[in-house]
């Protein structure tokens, strides 16, 4: 099962267009899922929110099962590595998203790398190096959970943090102006282009959530003393900072969505929809490497055959 051309194109930001994340649903879909009739994106008939689970629910099924063989193809390929980027605002599902979308996937074969406040030693390096070190190898699939993008996100959001990173001086009316963020966003997609030219397929999911769902999540998180040690006082300085973190998603997408390394802005407010869809997206960009299970060479086959014979004298 695969995703459509059409709900592809939907979620991704056209390299050289506008993000438009405020034109953008955050719970909603036009073009259907490989699982879904009738109304589009199974989402819109009414009385449809237990459908509309279902749909999801067995489309992500579906995308796991294809994911393990694609794994195991790109693991015995040995040829690309598959980075997958998943960005959002706090609560917004990257979490929970890795959970269910890479359950059924070999360990052996995957990573997750959740980037956090940098540390000392990070902040003595350039802004990619923590990132770079962290890169999957040939064969393997990597999911950042966030990324190089708190670079250009949250410090551009918090300035002050700046202060930290040693940088070296500026002029004052750029010092933390938009001349330092377009010469990152030049940095991240140089970075890109190179991992994509030398094996390395890039998948990146901004998981939009609206202020209102997030605000829900995060009083989940208070209510559910399962989840009160998810939440920080920060949460709630941040959440209301929502408009300024969309602004700065806004500019980030647009600058860094490239032919090599393309966004999908994922509904993320209903998070079944938006698990499948990451799935989906994973699955098409291993599909679209056209991987096969190596053969052995011709010279190769006399000594398998002997040890087949060899193993089939057993007693």
């Amino acid at each position: 099962m695969k995703l459509g051309r059409r709900l592809i194109e939907e979620l991704r930001v056209e390299p050289g267009s506008p993000a438009r994340l405020g034109e953008r649903s955050t719970s909603a879909i036009e073009s259907p899922l490989p699982g879904a009739t009738g109304a589009p994106g199974g989402s819109r008939a009414p009385g449809s929110g237990v459908a509309r689970r279902t749909v999801a629910e067995r489309d992500l099924d579906a995308f796991r099962a294809e994911l393990d063989s694609a794994q195991r193809l790109l693991y015995a390929a040995d040829r690309w590595a598959l980075l997958v980027v998943l960005q959002g605002v706090d609560a917004a599902g990257k979490d929970g998203t890795i959970r269910h979308v890479m359950s059924g996937v070999n360990p052996q074969g995957c990573q997750v790398v959740s980037f956090k406040e940098p540390s000392p030693l990070e902040l003595r390096h350039t802004f990619l190096w923590r990132c770079s070190a962290a890169l999957p190898e040939r064969g393997r699939i990597g999911i950042f959970n966030r990324s190089h993008y708190e670079e250009v996100i949250v410090v551009r959001v918090h300035p002050e943090l700046l202060d930290a990173e040693h940088l070296p001086s500026r002029p004052a009316a750029d010092a933390r102006g938009d001349g330092l963020w377009q010469e990152r966003f030049e940095d991240i997609n140089g970075f890109e282009r190179h991992l994509s030219r030398n094996g390395t397929r890039i998948v990146k999911c901004f998981l939009h959530v609206s202020r209102e769902e997030q605000r829900r999540r995060l009083l989940q998180r208070l209510d559910d003393p399962s989840k009160q040690w998810k939440f920080s006082p920060s949460d709630l300085r941040e959440h209301e900072r929502y408009a300024e973190y969309q602004a700065a998603y806004e500019e980030a997408l647009t600058a860094t969505s490239t032919p090599w390394a393309p966004w999908s802005v994922v509904p993320a407010d209903h998070k079944p929809t938006m698990r499948a869809l990451v799935g989906g997206l994973i699955v098409h960009e291993i599909d679209r490497l056209h991987l096969a299970m190596p053969t052995p060479a011709a010279a190769d086959r006399p000594q398998l055959d002997a040890a087949r014979r060899a193993l089939g004298r057993e007693p």
